[in-house]
């Protein structure tokens, strides 16, 4: 049952992530209210509350809350920054299409057209809107992408920290400060580097879209504002929208096929920096992380949703690299990580977690640190504090309430590293171990199961509150030496010989039988 959830919850994620990143144009249609409220009941409420208010069942268990919609006022807008009314078109969208990174789902599946109208009828109601806004977003003569164009919105980024200041030098959502909104809920920013986040698209008119309106309830504020100090002409909104656009990480994007962290081997000494350019010969694979949820204590607003993981290996030793983005480096006993932190700063840490032995069947242990009967390791990072370095330790573990560290690092060496956002760290351990009965041995050709867990310190996330992934896999790929090369000329030269053999037999018997 609980694999089945967490199945379930990553799908949607993939699902999110995936909404199509164009639209074309929606011709907007009257909608009737009192249909659009049954329908309301049935599929919103649970979230937005019988008022609208955004105070329904599951509220206090989203991140981020769901929206109020007595305030009439909605994170995608196209019509101007200083209208009263959002277009009819931008609420269908949202409902169409759902809000990726949020709990929000397209409709579009369940509902046809003449429902979301129906719909949008009866939420325009709460915040009792009528008609259409009479001023739109002023998009000008589009400034297409180009090396120039990105160049030119890089330093518009970063002049005075306009955008930086919240976003992040690199764009990854690293705050210098702390940020709520309109109701005093904490927000973060945007990691622009994840796309698939966007409540709207990456595509460089949403965001322009984006950065003239701005965020309403939010203090993502709009350039277009003739008052703001802030204030960019059209020509810099879409050179900023082009350098936004650019920062989309592809190379970690998420992708469904890719099931497997492809160890690769080298000679020499494992890179234990994990700054060290030898880590780029490895091919990253990025997974989904979800909040936990299944195991008590639930926690429901987890930070991290992704993590990139590289290997390599030698013939006795073997090293993971861990990389994922975090807003903050959450060191406790640090005033600045303190005046940005929520209410408990902890350390921020990463565990990798295999399962202690492979059964013959791969069946592998409960995702949710294994159980009596299929324990797991697993290898915990933590951050450290100003007062303590950075630590290392192995637990072995019988579920989430059952974990047992061990005396000593078990021979296992970390070393982190945090820069503009993220955090990278380098796991290493010996292939084999006395130890056999308690820890993996890392044999090549051999799939062997791995999963992740994920605390961010400035989230009060310790313990059972954290984030985590579903069941991967890592294959130590055989090396493409001289042995594989000569045991291939050897099967080759049996084979020709074989054939050989054949021929001539076969040549023998017609001969023979010829009168």
């Amino acid at each position: 049952m609980g694999g089945g959830l967490v199945n379930s919850i990553f799908m949607s994620a993939l699902t999110a992530g995936l909404i199509a990143l164009s639209h074309g144009p929606v011709l907007a249609k009257s909608g009737d209210a009192e249909k659009g409220e049954g329908i309301y009941q049935k599929r919103c409420l649970q979230c937005h509350g019988e008022e609208g208010d955004g105070l329904g069942p599951a509220a206090e268990r989203l991140n981020p809350p769901p929206r109020d919609f007595t305030l009439g006022l909605y994170k995608i807008q196209s019509s101007a920054f200083d209208a009263d009314l959002p277009n009819d078109e931008d609420l269908f969208r949202m409902i169409s299409d759902g809000m990726p990174g949020t709990a929000m789902p397209g409709w579009s599946d369940l509902l046809s057209e003449q429902d979301i109208w129906d719909v949008i009828a009866t939420v325009k109601a709460f915040a009792e809107l009528e008609g259409e806004p009479e001023r739109q977003v002023d998009y000008g003569t589009q400034v297409k992408s180009s090396p120039e164009s990105i160049a030119a919105g890089k330093k518009l980024f970063l002049a005075d920290d306009q955008c930086s200041e919240c976003h992040g030098v690199e764009g990854k959502g690293d705050a210098i400060k702390k940020l709520k909104n309109d109701n005093g809920e904490r927000t973060w920013p945007r990691n622009l580097t994840k796309p698939w986040t966007f409540r709207a698209s990456n595509d460089p008119k949403d965001i322009f879209t984006r950065i003239t309106v701005g965020i309403p309830t939010t203090q993502m504020p709009s350039f277009a504002d003739p008052k703001s100090k802030k204030k960019l002409s059209i020509e810099e909104r879409w050179h900023v929208a082009n350098y936004v656009a650019s920062l989309a990480k592809t190379e970690k994007t998420v992708r469904s096929d890719n099931t497997v962290i492809q160890a690769a081997r080298i000679e020499g000494e494992l890179p234990a920096s994990p700054d060290d350019p030898v880590w780029d010969s490895a091919p990253p694979s990025t997974f989904f992380m979800v909040p936990q949820i299944v195991g008590k204590e639930r926690f429901f607003k987890a930070a991290n949703d992704t993590i990139s993981v590289r290997s390599l290996y030698t013939d006795k030793m073997i090293a993971l690299h861990l990389e994922w983005d975090d807003r903050t480096k959450s060191i406790p006993g640090d005033d600045k990580a303190r005046t940005i932190a929520d209410e408990e700063l902890t350390e921020d840490a990463i565990a990798v977690q295999f399962p202690m032995k492979i059964s013959a069947g791969m069946e592998k242990p409960y995702f949710l640190m294994g159980d009596a009967a299929k324990p797991v390791n697993l290898w915990r990072w933590s951050s450290g504090t100003t007062q303590m370095p950075e630590s290392v330790s192995i637990l072995d573990a019988m579920g989430i309430n059952d974990q047992q560290a061990r005396d000593g690092d078990g021979g296992l060496s970390a070393k982190g590293a945090y820069k503009d956002g993220t955090w990278r760290v380098v796991l290493t351990r010996s292939r084999k171990t006395e130890t056999t009965d308690k820890d993996l041995q890392f044999e090549e050709g051999r799939f062997i199961p791995i999963a992740f867990f994920a605390w961010d310190g400035s989230n009060s996330e310790a313990g059972s509150r954290h984030a985590m992934s579903t069941w991967y896999w890592l294959l130590l790929k055989p090396s493409t030496g001289a042995k594989p090369m000569i045991v291939a000329i050897v099967v080759a030269l049996l084979i020709g010989g074989i054939l050989v053999w054949w021929g001539r037999s076969a040549t023998a018997r017609r001969e023979g039988m010829t009168p």
